[in-house]
Parts: C-alpha cells; structure tokens; sequence
C-alpha cells in the first residue's frame, strides 16, 4: 500500500512538472526563457514520473527497461536543449541582456 501511495505521488507530481512546463513554455517571452523553463521541468518529470512507473513494475526486466530509459533521457534532454540553444546563436539570435519588462495588459 505504502509503494502504491508513493507511487502515486512520484507519477502525479511528475504530471504538475510537464504541465508547469508547458505553461512556461507558453507564457515566457523569448525562444531562450522557454528553452529553459521546459528543460528544466522536462529532466525533472522524466524522473518522477518513471520512477513512480518503475515502483508500480516492481522488481522485474520492465524495471531494468525503465532504468535504460531514464538515464537515456538524464544524458539527451541536457544535450538537446543545448545544441537547440547553439544552434540558435549561430543563427544569430541573440539572448537579451537586462531586465525583463512586464506585459502590459491588454483589456
């Protein structure tokens, strides 16, 4: 019961990390602001929602699976947002210095 309990967390939690992480990707201002607001919560979902799936499979070959899965994406989501960001430089967007000015709103 406990495991299940845990479980449950771990995947529901996972869930408000993407889903926070979309909305930042909706709501931040610039390509580098988003990039780093759905990294961020990307890497961070990944391994609450598949530890939460791994504790559901017990010890099994679908846990060893999920373990594969986990590290692959803890080594390629960082690389990714990485080379999206190099990539972006090289076109020649630039990151904007200073504060960021708030939205006035629109009524």
């Amino acid at each position: 019961m406990a495991i299940d309990i845990l479980s449950w967390i771990l995947l529901t939690t996972g869930g408000v990390f993407v889903f926070i992480g979309g909305l930042g990707a909706l709501r931040m201002p610039n390509l580098y602001t988003r990039m780093h607001a759905a990294s961020l919560t990307d890497t961070m979902a990944a391994v609450l929602i598949i530890g939460g799936i791994m504790l559901q499979a017990g010890l099994s070959l679908a846990t060893i699976k999920l373990a594969a899965i986990l590290l692959f994406l803890l080594l390629t989501s960082p690389t990714a947002s990485n080379a999206l960001a190099s990539a972006a430089i090289l076109s020649g967007l630039q990151p904007k210095e200073g504060k960021v000015e708030p939205r006035e709103r629109q009524e």
